[in-house]
């Protein structure tokens, strides 16, 4: 089903994920990861043709799935989308993955201000619109998932990533700040932190880090199921009582000191 289609796609009792920037990588992996657990999944991302990718793979894996494209570093688009999955979905969401993400990295000295406010308008203020749209519903309910996918950032520094490191940290705080909100009503809302991933977004810097990939007690680079299955647990039944919670995907990155 493409974005231009607004017949409902989804039969009474139905399950649904929301996940951004579900187009490649993590996204990707989270999506169909989900559809093997039963969910129906709106995958959304801002290229017609990988949103269209994931969607066949999701459908690949038993679920049902909706692809519009939207752009979340735009407000407008944000306010589309919302619409989009009201029109479409039968009942609230179940689960709301923000992943969508990227950015440019210089010294603070050299970042326009434009790549400031889009790495704060992707990482911070799009999650804020689009819980604030679909989190009530979820309450309302008395159930339903939110995790939002980090950064090592928010808790390790590296020059050069200032902009993009503080809008990370920002949705790290709107964890424990929605935990606090919609928590007594039934949502749960948690983390995932990734160190680095072996994703299509970086795999041609993946020379460049290979002395810091042998470090790693994992001995490896992370993959995009790595991450993806740590979603698919906090959204899980098992994860019940994991609320506010930041599960870190490093492969121990972040708990030995280099020697």
């Amino acid at each position: 089903m493409s974005e231009h289609s607004h017949s409902r796609v989804s039969a009474p009792g139905s399950s649904w994920a929301l996940v951004t920037g579900s187009t490649s990588g993590i996204g990707h992996a989270t999506a169909v990861g989900l559809a093997a657990d039963g969910y129906s999944v709106i995958v959304t991302g801002r290229d017609r043709d990988r949103a269209a990718e994931t969607r066949r793979s999701v459908e690949a894996a038993g679920g049902r799935a909706f692809d519009p494209v939207a752009d979340l570093g735009d407000s407008a688009a944000v306010r589309g989308l919302v619409a989009q999955v009201r029109d479409v979905i039968d009942g609230p969401l179940d689960v709301l993955v923000h992943n969508a993400g990227g950015g440019a990295f210089a010294p603070t000295e050299s970042t326009p201000e434009e790549t400031y406010d889009a790495a704060f308008n992707l990482h911070a203020k799009a999650p804020f619109m689009l819980t604030g749209a679909f989190a009530p519903a979820m309450a309302g309910r008395g159930r339903g998932a939110i995790v939002n996918v980090g950064s090592l950032s928010t808790s390790m520094a590296a020059a050069g990533t200032a902009a993009f490191q503080a809008s990370k940290a920002a949705l790290s705080m709107m964890t424990k700040s929605w935990t606090a909100e919609y928590g007594p009503r039934g949502v749960r809302v948690n983390s995932v932190d990734p160190g680095f991933i072996l994703s299509p977004a970086n795999e041609g810097i993946r020379d460049m880090y290979g002395t810091y990939l042998a470090s790693l007690p994992a001995g490896r680079g992370g993959a995009p199921e790595d991450v993806a299955n740590a979603v698919r647990f906090l959204v899980s039944p098992e994860a019940s009582y994991i609320n506010g919670a930041t599960l870190t995907v490093d492969g121990g990155k972040t708990a030995v000191v280099p020697m």
